[in-house]
Parts: C-alpha cells; sequence; structure tokens
C-alpha cells in the first residue's frame, strides 16, 4: 500500500514572490533578441529592462497574477473552494500592482499578508509566448525586500502555526533563505510537512548551499528532468546520471527527523512519466493524454501540477491521488492563458 502523510488534513502556507504577469505572444527574433530560451525561468539584468516596455509598447499584452509560489497556491485554493484552505506571503510594493494581486487572491479565498514596502515597485514577469513554449524572464523588485522580520511579526507567524504543509518555490532562495529556514525548522519540529522545488536550472548552480540546507528538512522537493540535471551537475555527481538515479540519491540525502517521515522526490518530465523516489525505490506515474491543439501556453503548468499534488496531500490522499491531481492541475492551466482557471473544477 502506497504510503500517506500522517496529517489528514491541513491548511497549505506558502512564501514567495508576488509578481504582476505581463504576457504576450511573441515571434522567435523577440526571443532571440535578448537571447532567451524557450520554456526556461531567468532573473532579469540590466539587458533585458527594457522587455517590459517593449511588450507594452509593441504587442497585446495581459496581466496576470504571478510568482511560483503564488501561482501553486491559487491553484490549491481554486481546487479547494473553500476560504481559507491557503495563506500566503511575500513583498510587494506600495502601488496598484500590488491592489491587483492582493484582490485577486483575497477573491479566491487565500489568507494573504503581503509585506509592503516603498523602495521598489511590485515586481512584473515578461511572459512570452511563442508557440507553445514560453519564456520568463521576472524583475522581482519589491519581491526582493522580503525580511524574516514581516514573517516573525505576531500576526504572521500565526499563520505558519495554523499551517499544516508547507511549500516554497525555489526563486524565494534568491530573496530570503532565512525566512525559508524558519518555517522549514518549525515544520519539522512540529511534524508538519514542508516541501520546495528547485524552479529553475539556474538557482541550482548560484543557490546550491541554500538549496541543500532546506532539502535536509524537505519531505517533498518538486522540479522537472532539467532542473534535477543541473542539480547533480553542480552538487559534483557528474552528467551521466538518469534522472531515476538522481531521485534516489536527492532522496537518500541526509534528513531531519528522518524517523518521522521519508522524503518524496517528485520528478516531472513534461508528456513523459512522473517520477518520483521514495525509500530506496523509483515508481513511475502516467501523464494523461492531452491534444496539442487544446495548449494555450505552458506558463505555471510546473506550478499548477505543484498545486494538483498538494491539495490531494493535505487531504490525506495518497501519491497516486496526488501526481493524478497535478496532472489535471497542470493540463486545467495549459489550456488557460497564464495561470488562469475555468470556473469550478472537476476533478
Amino acid at each position: 500500500m502506497a504510503e500517506t502523510v500522517s496529517i489528514t488534513e491541513g491548511i497549505l502556507f506558502g512564501m514567495g514572490n508576488p509578481l504582476l504577469d505581463i504576457s504576450a505572444n511573441v515571434e522567435d527574433e523577440f526571443i532571440a533578441k535578448y537571447k532567451l530560451e524557450s520554456n526556461n525561468a531567468i532573473l532579469a539584468k540590466d539587458e533585458h529592462l527594457p522587455i517590459y516596455e517593449e511588450l507594452v509598447d509593441n504587442y497585446k499584452v495581459e496581466y496576470l497574477a504571478g510568482g511560483a509560489t503564488q501561482n501553486t497556491i491559487r491553484t490549491v485554493q481554486w481546487l479547494s473552494q473553500k476560504a481559507g484552505t491557503t495563506s500566503y506571503i511575500g513583498c510587494v510594493g506600495n502601488d496598484e500592482n500590488a491592489n491587483k494581486l492582493r484582490g485577486v487572491l483575497e477573491k479566491e479565498g487565500t489568507v494573504v499578508h503581503y509585506m509592503t514596502t516603498n523602495k521598489n515597485p511590485t515586481g512584473t514577469c515578461a511572459v512570452l509566448v511563442n508557440g507553445k513554449n514560453r519564456s520568463l524572464v521576472a524583475n522581482i523588485a519589491a519581491a526582493n525586500n522580503y525580511s524574516i522580520e514581516h514573517l516573525q511579526q505576531p500576526e504572521n507567524w500565526a499563520l505558519v502555526e495554523k499551517a499544516s504543509f508547507f511549500y516554497v518555490a525555489g526563486f524565494f532562495f534568491t530573496v530570503n533563505p532565512e525566512s525559508i529556514m524558519a518555517v522549514a525548522k518549525h515544520a519539522t519540529e512540529k511534524n508538519k510537512v514542508f516541501s520546495m522545488n528547485i524552479s529553475a536550472p539556474f538557482l541550482a548552480q548560484f543557490y546550491l548551499e541554500p538549496l541543500k540546507q532546506a532539502m535536509e528538512y524537505a519531505d517533498f522537493i518538486f522540479a522537472n528532468e532539467h532542473e534535477y540535471k543541473a542539480f547533480a551537475e553542480h552538487n559534483g555527481w557528474g552528467e551521466g546520471l538518469s534522472l531515476a538515479e538522481i531521485g534516489l540519491k536527492i532522496a537518500a540525502l541526509p534528513k531531519a527527523g528522518e524517523s518521522k517521515r521519508h522524503r518524496y522526490v517528485i520528478m516531472t518530465q513534461s508528456i513523459d512519466p512522473v517520477l518520483i523516489a521514495h525509500k530506496g525505490e523509483v515508481k513511475e506515474y502516467p501523464v494523461p493524454y492531452l491534444k496539442q491543439s487544446l495548449i494555450v501556453d505552458s506558463n505555471s503548468a510546473g506550478d499548477a501540477f505543484v498545486g494538483g499534488f498538494l491539495f490531494q496531500l493535505i487531504q490525506g490522499q495518497d501519491v497516486s491521488e496526488c501526481v493524478r491531481c497535478g496532472c489535471y492541475g497542470a493540463q486545467t492551466v495549459l489550456q488557460m492563458p497564464g495561470c488562469t482557471f475555468p470556473g469550478k473544477p472537476s476533478f
């Protein structure tokens, strides 16, 4: 019988970089102009900053709530249809974009405790849709100002105390690893569930040590095949390992509270089966077929997979059901622009 988590039901708390997505369909030339890669995510450098104005001036853009953790939290909240199933923190600017994001999440039922700063505007992410692919360029701006002092405020730490499940995407490691570790240690000490995502190959390259420190406390780790291979390479494991071998090595890394719970390593690979390494074994879970003609864009599909997975997890369902709902979440969002949802779920 599949192993289940001992907590039968709970609230999911997320922390990350709240961003307003600026999404547009662009040509190959636009991707090449800024030397970007399809289906990759990067932080904006100086040479990327003109992208945002160029998109607004020359393309038909959509403004959508974004940010990796925020997308996952919103997916869980949509699947739940029950106010207060999720809570979320991150840093925004003192501006109208922050009000737009807050309004979306509160309307959907997430408890939102943003930190507000006057130092920078609310972060934005250029979502460059090219055919069925997408390239993300994030200017996290205000999100970069998040501080552990905000997390430690009684009304915010109360969200941590109330939650039984925690999730953080890898992008937040560029901002405030100290806050991540405070939540990770709390989860382990209180026998709660901490989950995380590598999120992008560059994070495994430049933020390897903070990622590894958090992994020690992680019950569930998510990433795609490219992100896991980048982790293995930069961790000194070489380039020849299979995805399954990498998963097993990560699952076997030292873990705080190991006597209580064994780590799951969830490996997605687009339309190929989801692999999960756990307790020395790797199991395959097929991905349902989706017609290519139904796909609008791939933006946030990975975040929505995690959201579907975590939604079943917080209800005490076994891993196979978590994967099934993860695929449902991803394929639902694939058929929508950005991280948006078609009314009520049918899962």
